[in-house]
């Protein structure tokens, strides 16, 4: 005769597969304006916000908005002062990234309660296997208890899909927020997501929405539907990949172990057009700073060396250089940033938007280092010096040591208070906390 546990047991290993997975995606749902929220309710709860990067020249773009805030038309992207037109009494909060990542590690250490297998994809969400969790309920049973968890520990709302891979969860965590739980079955795709134009479909983004319009296809059933060699010969394997997609298939698995960064770099977009010599060298001086304490941070070191500019009309050009002894060197990238610049940019144009990027990375264990004699006796120094500088930057905050290069009035300048388009999602600090606290 059975027990109740075995029963119950019994009773829930008919909500998994017997062949197959189950995947959940967890989406914090307006992510900073609900952690900012948490920390101040009286404050922030239930009113229109919006973190935007440069709320004193009113030039900043909303990073993101509460639902509050959305339900009165803010959307993402927009300009504070458009925002600011439609609603007067929106609250506007100044990033604070060291409080995310807090509130980060701490959905992801609830997360990791339920299974090992958990892939942080930003600092706001991330997808987990659940495939051999079955002692702690249903998928659904685990979804409600990761949410409730979530709301109740950290005060923050989340949407959760529930699907048997990744690309399906990440689709179902979008159809309800906030606070929603959905679950999308293969079978079930035709009649949910067909009907969908294709820029629905996680993956493509417009421009190949577009392309795919040139040639007919407008909606994800047609996508599922189209000639795979018509669909090769425009897009290569990528076309086979949107194919699959469309059809709810996706092969990738969970993984729990973060790969090795393919590139690291910084790009910001300037409040005001700069063009002087000084300005440039000081913003590129910023982002080479930057990107190496980055690359140093995981041990990384670039073969190659790449610079973006951008002018006000939006013609943006990128070149890059590579250099024959890897590098993890602040002076270095400047050097090369610099000569990037002085050849292929006419000087005293205004330029929007600069960036930096160390590619083409190798394991500084790995990386077989040829010095000359004169860096032979420089290098060990060089390694010293920005050791303790890290580390105290690490200690005291990225303004507490910096070089004379980067100090100026301008706006570029705030760089260093995490004003760089593209770095608020970045996840190096999920690295730090799977290789510490995580094995702790």
């Amino acid at each position: 005769m059975s027990s109740g546990r075995e029963d119950h047991h019994q009773d829930v290993r008919q909500y998994y597969p017997t062949k197959g997975r189950v995947i959940l995606h967890l989406d914090m749902n307006a992510f900073y304006c609900s952690v900012h929220e948490a920390e101040d309710p009286d404050t922030y709860k239930g009113k229109p916000t919006a973190v935007a990067g440069s709320i004193e020249l009113r030039k900043g773009i909303i990073v993101t908005c509460s639902y509050a805030a959305r339900g009165l038309g803010i959307r993402t992207g927009m300009t504070v002062r458009q925002a600011e037109r439609i609603c007067p009494q929106l609250i506007l909060i100044q990033p604070d990234f060291h409080l995310y990542r807090r509130y980060s590690r701490a959905f992801l250490e609830i997360a990791n309660s339920y299974t090992p297998l958990v892939e942080a994809v930003s600092i706001d969400e991330c997808y987990m296997d659940i495939t051999g969790s079955k002692t702690f309920g249903t998928p659904h049973q685990i979804a409600a208890e990761l949410q409730q968890r979530i709301r109740e520990e950290l005060s923050i709302p989340c949407s959760i899909g529930i699907a048997p891979n990744k690309l399906l969860a990440k689709m179902a965590s979008d159809m309800k927020k906030p606070n929603g739980i959905t679950v999308l079955r293969i079978r079930e795709v035709p009649k949910l997501l067909w009907s969908l134009p294709c820029h629905e479909l996680f993956g493509i983004g417009r421009k190949t929405a577009d392309k795919l319009l040139k040639m007919g296809i407008r909606t994800i059933g047609e996508l599922a539907n189209a000639d795979i060699e018509r669909l090769h010969h425009t897009f290569g394997v990528y076309g086979d990949a949107m194919r699959l997609a469309a059809n709810g298939l996706d092969h990738s698995l969970v993984k729990s172990e973060r790969e090795q960064s393919k590139s690291i770099g910084h790009t910001t977009t300037l409040p005001q057009d700069i063009g002087t010599d000084e300005e440039v060298r000081r913003v590129l001086l910023n982002l080479a700073d930057q990107v190496t304490r980055r690359m140093r941070k995981q041990a990384l070191m670039a073969h190659t060396i790449q610079l973006t500019i951008r002018n006000p009309d939006m013609k943006t050009i990128t070149r890059s250089v590579t250099i024959d002894v890897p590098s993890d060197d602040t002076g270095r990238f400047m050097e090369e940033a610099w000569r990037l610049y002085e050849k292929h940019w006419n000087k005293g144009d205004p330029i929007r938007l600069l960036g930096i990027t160390g590619q083409n990375l190798v394991s500084k264990e790995e990386a077989a280092v040829q010095l000359d004699l004169f860096e032979y006796e420089q290098q060990p120094k060089k390694d010293k010096l920005n050791e303790t500088m890290d580390k105290i930057r690490d200690k005291f905050g990225e303004s507490s040591l910096i070089t004379l290069g980067m100090v100026g009035e301008d706006p570029s300048t705030l760089l260093r208070n995490h004003r760089r388009r593209g770095t608020s999602l970045q996840t190096d600090f999920l690295r730090d906390w799977e290789q510490g606290d995580k094995k702790s």
